[in-house]
C-alpha cells in the first residue's frame, strides 16, 4: 500500500513540475495559480533544490530509498529544466554598450506614486542618458517637474500623460501614466482614444503616442493590471491588447506588463513576444533577472517590466537598475539600434 502511495506521489509530482516549469505547453500560463507560480522562476527553482535536498537525505533511510530517488530524480529535472531557461534568458548583464549616433536608450520605471521623488526620476534620466522614459504611476505634475529639472542639465524633453478619471480629486496614482521623449525624436502626440479611454488597458492607463509628422516609432508606455484572482479576465484582457499595439511597422512597447514572457506564448506573431515586439531584456542576458519586488534579490523577484521592440529595431543591451528609489519595482534600461 505504501508504495503504491509513493508512486501515485511520485506521478502527481512529476505532472507538477511538468505544468510549473512550462505551463504553456497545457495552455495555463494565464490561469490562476499557475501564472503566479511561473512568474516566480527563481523561487520556483531554489523549491526544486529544496525538495532534492530532503530527498537526498531521505536515501538514508532504506525503507524509503525507492520513493525518495524517484523524487530526487524529478526535482533534479525541474531544476535543470527551470535552470536551463534561465541560462538561455540571461541572469544579469551589468552595463550597456557605448552610445551611437543612431541608438536610442528606453527607460521604463514603475515609480509607485510618490515613493520616488522627481530629482531621484530626473538624476536617473541622466545617468542612463534615456532618450524615452515610460513612468507607470508617475502624475503629470510630476513629469513636469523632471521635465525642468532636465532641461536645466542640458537634456531636455517632453511631458505627456495619461490619466483614468481625471475629474477625480486625489485619486490613486495608479491612474496615472507619463512618459517623456527627447525632441531628438522629433514631436510626439497621444492618442485621444488613449487619452479618453476608449481604447486602453482597462483598469490602470497606458499611453499610445505618434509621431505628428509620422517618421519615427510609435511609442506604448504600458501599464496593465496586476494578475490578483479577482482581475485575472481584466488581466488577459490587457495584455491581448498590449499586444495588438505591436502590429508590423515601427513600434516600441515600454512598461508595467505585470507579466512574463511566460505569460505571453501565443500573443507573439513571428518570433515576437507581444505582437511582431520582442523582449529586449531575454534578447540581451537579462530575461530572467526581476523587477518586482525590489525588496528581494533580482534573481528571486519577478521580471514584469518589460521594453519591446519591433524588428526594425536590434537590441544590444539591457540593464536591471538596482537602486529602486523607494519604489517596489526597479527600472529598467535597454539600448537599441536601427536594425539594417
Amino acid at each position: 500500500m505504501l508504495r503504491l502511495l509513493g508512486i501515485l506521489f511520485t506521478v502527481l509530482l512529476a505532472i507538477a513540475t511538468a505544468i510549473v516549469v512550462w505551463p504553456q505547453f497545457f495552455h495555463l500560463e494565464q490561469t490562476y495559480p499557475f501564472a503566479q507560480i511561473v512568474a516566480a522562476r527563481g523561487v520556483v527553482l531554489a523549491a526544486f533544490l529544496v525538495v532534492a535536498l530532503l530527498a537526498l537525505l531521505l536515501l538514508f533511510a532504506r525503507p524509503l530509498r525507492g520513493f525518495a530517488a524517484s523524487v530526487l530524480i524529478v526535482a533534479l529535472l525541474g531544476a535543470g529544466a527551470t535552470g536551463v531557461i534561465g541560462m538561455l534568458r540571461g541572469f544579469g548583464s551589468g552595463s550597456l554598450p557605448a552610445a551611437t549616433d543612431t541608438s536610442v536608450r528606453v527607460l521604463s520605471w514603475n515609480t509607485a506614486g510618490d515613493k520616488v521623488s522627481a530629482p531621484q526620476i530626473a538624476q536617473q534620466i541622466l545617468d542612463q542618458g534615456a532618450d524615452i522614459v515610460a513612468l507607470p504611476e508617475t502624475t503629470e505634475a510630476v513629469g513636469e517637474e523632471i521635465a525642468v529639472m532636465l532641461r536645466e542639465q542640458g537634456h531636455p524633453m517632453w511631458v505627456h500623460h495619461v490619466q483614468f478619471q481625471p475629474d477625480v480629486v486625489d485619486g490613486p496614482k495608479s491612474w496615472h501614466t507619463t512618459v517623456l521623449v527627447s525632441p531628438d525624436l522629433g514631436e510626439y502626440s497621444v492618442i485621444e482614444s488613449s487619452e479618453d479611454g476608449s481604447n486602453n488597458t482597462g483598469s490602470v492607463p497606458s499611453a499610445v503616442l505618434m509621431p505628428v509628422d509620422g517618421s519615427g516609432p510609435t511609442i506604448v508606455a504600458v501599464h496593465a493590471v496586476a494578475p490578483r484572482v479577482e482581475d485575472m479576465a481584466q488581466w488577459s484582457s490587457d495584455l491581448r491588447w498590449i499586444a495588438d499595439q505591436c502590429p508590423e511597422g515601427d513600434f516600441l512597447l515600454a512598461g508595467d506588463f505585470n507579466a512574463t514572457v511566460d505569460h505571453m506564448a501565443g500573443l507573439g506573431v513571428e518570433g515576437g513576444d507581444m505582437g511582431y515586439c520582442r523582449d529586449v531584456a531575454s534578447r540581451t542576458g537579462n530575461g530572467y533577472s526581476g523587477t518586482w519586488p525590489s525588496s528581494l534579490p533580482a534573481l528571486l523577484s519577478t521580471p514584469i517590466d518589460h521594453v519591446m521592440a519591433s524588428p526594425n529595431w536590434t537590441p544590444t543591451g539591457s540593464v536591471v537598475i538596482d537602486d529602486a528609489g523607494g519604489s517596489d519595482h526597479r527600472g529598467l534600461i535597454v539600448q537599441l539600434e536601427p536594425a539594417g
